[in-house]
């Protein structure tokens, strides 16, 4: 009986610390994210990162002349006949250009990321 509650409590504290892992390695990936379309100005926080193999986030936020803070999100869905972006509830497919600049960005944050995070894991 003793062994199953002591292999309980380290497999959820196990279970926490990867939990715990995960999340900080995404948050420290969506800040050098956030640098792929250029310096992010000072007051404002800027995200950029890869939630799974088919979904990619844009998230910043800023105060403005009146001190309120505004937030946009944008998620893009990657499917086989096209992206989908979700903006305030809104869908829509993107245009060429859009796509384009998308790509650049990925490109841009695997590059950054890996050259950040990961260089000295490969």
């Amino acid at each position: 009986m003793f062994s199953k509650v002591v292999s309980a409590v380290l497999g959820d504290r196990t279970q926490q610390k990867q939990a715990d892992l995960y999340r900080n390695l995404i948050r420290r990936e969506a800040q050098i994210g956030g640098t792929v379309f250029g310096p992010v100005p000072a007051g404002v926080r800027r995200e950029f990162f890869c939630l799974d193999e088919h979904t990619w986030v844009w998230h910043e936020e800023w105060k403005d002349a009146q001190g309120q803070t505004n937030v946009r999100t944008t998620r893009y869905d990657v499917r086989p006949n096209g992206v989908l972006k979700s903006q305030n509830g809104l869908y829509q497919t993107l245009s060429e250009g859009e796509a384009q600049r998308l790509r650049k960005a990925v490109g841009l944050y695997y590059e950054r990321v890996t050259k950040q995070m990961y260089a000295d894991v490969a």
